[in-house]
C-alpha cells in the first residue's frame, strides 16, 4: 500500500507515460486502469483527512464545530 504522497508520485509518472503516447495500446490501458485506481484510492484519503480535520475543530463551547478552510490564495 502506497502512502498518499507515493501514490502522488506514481500518478504523476503514469500521465507522463501516457502524454508520450508512444506505448502500445494495451500498456496505456493498463496504465490508465492503474491511475483511475490510484485516483479513487487518494479522493478516499482526502474526503476521510476533512472528515477528521472537521472533527478536530472545536467551537467555543469545545464541541467540534465546522469551519470552512481558509487555504492560502
Amino acid at each position: 500500500k502506497l502512502t498518499f504522497e507515493q501514490a502522488m508520485a506514481r500518478l504523476v509518472v503514469i500521465v507522463a507515460l501516457l502524454e508520450r503516447g508512444d506505448g502500445a495500446l494495451e500498456q496505456a490501458m493498463a496504465l490508465f486502469a492503474e491511475g483511475a485506481a490510484i485516483v479513487r484510492t487518494c479522493s478516499a484519503q482526502l474526503d476521510e483527512a476533512e472528515q477528521k480535520v472537521k472533527l478536530l475543530t472545536a467551537g467555543p463551547d469545545g464541541q467540534p464545530q465546522e469551519q470552512p478552510f481558509q487555504g492560502e490564495e
